[in-house]
């Protein structure tokens, strides 16, 4: 006599309107399930007016603990990664082969090399804890971090975050993704994620909305949380459990880069506490053409600030024959 293993009957049922597999084991679970679906659709509808109302009250209401950090100065960065932007700024002709021999390689196109001085690390994670203590009310980076910080909410997006991404990263990632909109980055989303025992440990296997990510691992002090890169996402490629991974050690001041459609995670944490700085850029030429998260072309509607980074080509009118 045959069997068939019990999950046939709950686990793995496809519903091809939306092109998903769930699992069922009662109507209680499944509505519940769908109450929490419909609650996370209201919030990201409410999203961008409620950061606005919170971003109006911190700048009113928060007095920062290291309000210089907020405007970018050369002396946060190491002199390791100046010497690598100086050097695309410089080479114009410079190879891929040039540059990498330069950097760490973790994975397929994932780079590694020192970004930030320890310095800049301690006083930014003082002051991320120092917000984490106010009173001000504060956004959350998305559903898979419970715990983090929306940074152009406090403030760093235009005196850091966008002078960083243009002056300093762009020359980098037009020689590493030319075909992935490196030289055509031109907004950003960008928070910190925290993890701790009792909190968020680790994060599940994802793709980012973004062409390149930018991860810079900023403190404190823990143990475990390797990071973790498999394949590339694809939207109509079937599940395959023999996916091999590579894990990467990510230590303070050091940054990655990586598409934003390689997919990865973390390793829980098993001691102490660690804080990345997340920089998702994005490329208006590169995602107006196809949305990276339903792969379709995309169906605009108005946002606040960067909104996803997409932008609209308004209608050309030939006045020759008006």
């Amino acid at each position: 006599m045959y069997f068939v293993c019990r999950c046939f009957f709950t686990n793995n049922i496809f519903i091809q309107r939306y092109n998903l597999h769930v699992t069922y084991h009662d109507n209680q679970q499944f509505e519940r399930d769908y109450l929490q679906i419909q609650r996370e659709v209201d919030r990201r509808k409410r999203l961008q007016e409620d950061s606005l109302k919170r971003k109006e009250i911190i700048s009113t209401k928060y007095k920062p603990r290291h309000p210089a950090i907020y405007h970018l100065k050369e002396e946060y960065l190491s002199t390791e990664f100046l010497d690598l932007v100086s050097f695309c700024k410089s080479n114009k002709t410079a190879s891929y082969d040039e540059f990498v021999s330069k950097i760490n390689i973790c994975a397929d196109r994932v780079y590694a090399f020192p970004f930030f001085t320890d310095e800049f690390c301690r006083l930014f994670v003082e002051e991320i804890e120092h917000f984490e203590e106010s009173d001000s009310p504060k956004g959350r980076p998305n559903t898979m971090n419970k715990y983090g910080v929306l940074l152009n909410e406090i403030g760093f997006d235009e005196n850091f975050l966008s002078p960083l991404r243009e002056n300093y990263l762009t020359p980098i990632t037009s020689l590493l993704y030319p075909d992935g909109g490196g030289a055509s980055l031109d907004t950003h989303k960008a928070f910190v994620v925290t993890y701790k025992l009792g909190e968020d440990t680790d994060l599940n296997y994802h793709y980012d909305n973004a062409e390149i990510t930018l991860n810079v691992s900023m403190g404190k002090d823990f143990t475990g949380g390797e990071l973790y890169f498999g394949d590339m996402f694809e939207p109509h490629k079937a599940s395959c459990q023999s996916v091999k991974y590579t894990e990467y050690s990510h230590r303070p001041t050091i940054a990655l880069l990586h598409r934003g459609q390689h997919r990865h995670g973390a390793l829980p944490i098993t001691s102490g506490e660690r804080y990345n700085l997340i920089m998702w850029m994005r490329s208006s030429v590169i995602r107006n053409s196809r949305c990276p998260m339903c792969y379709n072309e995309p169906d605009l509607i108005p946002s606040v600030g960067f909104g996803d980074g997409f932008t609209k080509q308004e209608d050309i009118v030939n006045v020759c024959t008006v």
